[in-house]
């Protein structure tokens, strides 16, 4: 097993949270894969992804005392990977996050052992996902989706993996990506 930092990005919407719990629910148990857990400076309950709740003044403290190993801002969120990652890495182990497309180039000069996976999904769909879970108005969804036009750059290195499917499918392609990446042994 070699260790890596899986990186997973997509659009807000692209079902990164549900591949990644999937992920979690296939390999969670192997002791050479860990997945992190964001800090968010959005409340617990707000629903998505398992996420380390932070208020703004926290997020904060926590950044100036540097236990961040990577931190960014979007959509009037701030979001932090905790510096354990650099302790899991150390022993060897593969490290899934849930990453940001537009943090990737920082992310990727100090981890040069990340791995990118990028999660597409069609327009049309990334919209309905976006609308159904109502947290954004239509306004701040138009506002993601033009977002995602700009970001969405083809990817230039890394594993693509479309989600317009059913979960199982981009699942069991997350699943696979990790597998490949940090050389854990698929289970027979």
């Amino acid at each position: 097993m070699t260790a890596s930092l899986i990186y997973v990005v997509g659009p807000s919407g692209s079902g990164k949270d549900s591949l990644i719990a999937y992920a979690r629910e296939q390999l969670g148990a192997e002791p050479g894969v860990c997945f992190a857990h964001r800090y968010i400076t959005r409340p617990a309950d707000a629903g998505g992804e398992n996420h380390v709740a932070l208020t703004p003044q926290e997020f904060d403290a926590r950044l100036h005392a540097r236990l961040f190993a990577l931190h960014w801002q979007s959509h009037g969120l701030h979001y932090g990977i905790g510096i354990e990652i650099n302790q899991w890495l150390g022993k060897g182990v593969v490290v899934v996050v849930n990453g940001s497309r537009a943090h990737l180039p920082q992310a990727r000069a100090s981890y040069p052992e990340l791995r990118p996976v990028h999660i597409t999904v069609s327009s049309e769909i990334l919209r309905q996902r976006l609308l159904a879970r109502g947290r954004e108005t239509e306004e701040q969804v138009a506002q993601r989706l033009a977002r995602n036009c700009q970001l969405d750059n083809s990817p230039t290195s890394g594993v693509v993996i479309r989600n317009d499917d059913r979960l199982e499918v981009a699942g069991e392609a997350l699943v696979a990506a990790i597998r490949q990446y940090g050389g854990v042994a698929a289970c027979a």
